[in-house]
């Protein structure tokens, strides 16, 4: 009896494993397959480093994002098949401190190329979890408490340093060379065209900086109100201060005494708008907005574009997040 149950046992394991290494060697056919056509296999982290990553790539790069449409980019999640596909690639671009999912998943990865966008331009720290206020108050007194970005757990490195680099032209293009100079290496049959695509993009950015601070220049006020204080390089750049509702945290509920504040300085600020975004529920950014007697308009920090973008891309989104702010700061 213990030799009949043996074999069919036996057998059913032999079959499994003929199973596994031919969907193995499918698999390896099939990442083969996709090389052929002389394309850097390459994954990058959410849609602005994909939309860099394919600017500068060009015809000569394959990007996959893992951060679909929709999804709130601090809160992903790598799934299995994401898991294979970044281990398979030839390089991956991403912002550490910014999805710590992916953090995880890259650190473990084998791929060869792994490029880092927080070491490619200086990464500063942006708002005040205790006191609530964010972006230009804070950095221009110099006052920034590293305990007041201890334990924050939405995607903000241990150090407190504000992520958002890509809302500024200015340090996005220092990203773009970094990401051109490092696809050039890991791809240099196509190096010169790499390098010509990120002059291109660099050279686009840098009208994008001059069309901002040409309009920001002479605005009424210098204050905005946001739901969270994604725009802290933004406002840094072009003269402007922040006060953001929650924080860094998109997530956390303000106290009332941070909304009687917010209240109080909208009226002496002459403040008209407060922004929202739209993977973020707009509830307490109305509530605000009514209380206060202030109007509603979305400013997107652009870690995604669904269809509420007002844009089809990086640049059309920042010239509308533009329109917004000069509409809401006024002119003089």
């Amino acid at each position: 009896m213990n030799v009949r149950r043996l074999i069919p046992a036996a057998a059913l394991s032999c079959a499994a494993l003929l199973g596994l290494s031919a969907l193995t060697a499918c698999g390896a056919d099939a990442a083969g397959e996709a090389r052929k056509d002389g394309k850097l296999d390459v994954v990058a982290s959410f849609y602005p480093l994909q939309f860099l990553t394919e600017q500068i790539g060009g015809a000569h790069v394959a990007v996959t994002g893992l951060t679909k449409p929709g999804v709130e980019p601090h809160d992903l999640e790598i799934s299995a098949r994401q898991t294979a596909k970044l281990n398979d690639a030839d390089a991956v671009v991403y912002l550490k401190g910014l999805q710590p999912a992916v953090d995880a998943a890259v650190q473990q990865a084998e791929v060869k190329t792994k490029i880092d966008a927080s070491t490619l331009t200086p990464m500063e720290k942006h708002g005040n979890e205790v006191g609530g206020h964010a972006a230009a108050h804070d950095h221009a007194t110099g006052e920034d408490d590293p305990a007041d970005h201890a334990g924050h757990a939405h995607g903000h490195s241990e150090s407190g340093d504000d992520p958002h680099i890509w809302l500024d032209p200015v340090k996005y293009a220092e990203v773009a060379k970094g990401v051109g100079a490092a696809l050039a290496k890991a791809d240099p049959a196509h190096a010169a065209e790499y390098r010509k695509n990120t002059e291109t993009l660099v050279g686009k950015l840098d009208g994008l900086d001059k069309e901002y601070a040409a309009a920001l220049r002479t605005t009424r006020t210098k204050v905005f109100i946001t739901t969270h204080a994604a725009f802290g390089y933004l406002a840094e750049r072009y003269g402007l201060t922040e006060e953001a509702i929650n924080g860094l945290d998109p997530d956390s509920e303000p106290s009332p005494a941070r909304i009687k504040d917010l209240q109080k300085m909208a009226k002496a600020d002459g403040v008209t708008t407060v922004f929202y975004e739209t993977l973020v529920s707009d509830k307490t950014a109305k509530t605000l907005a009514s209380d206060a007697s202030l109007t509603t308009d979305v400013l997107d920090p652009l870690e995604g574009i669904t269809d509420q973008s007002k844009g089809t891309d990086y640049f059309s989104v920042m010239r509308s997040n533009l329109t917004a702010l000069t509409t809401a700061l006024g002119t003089k």
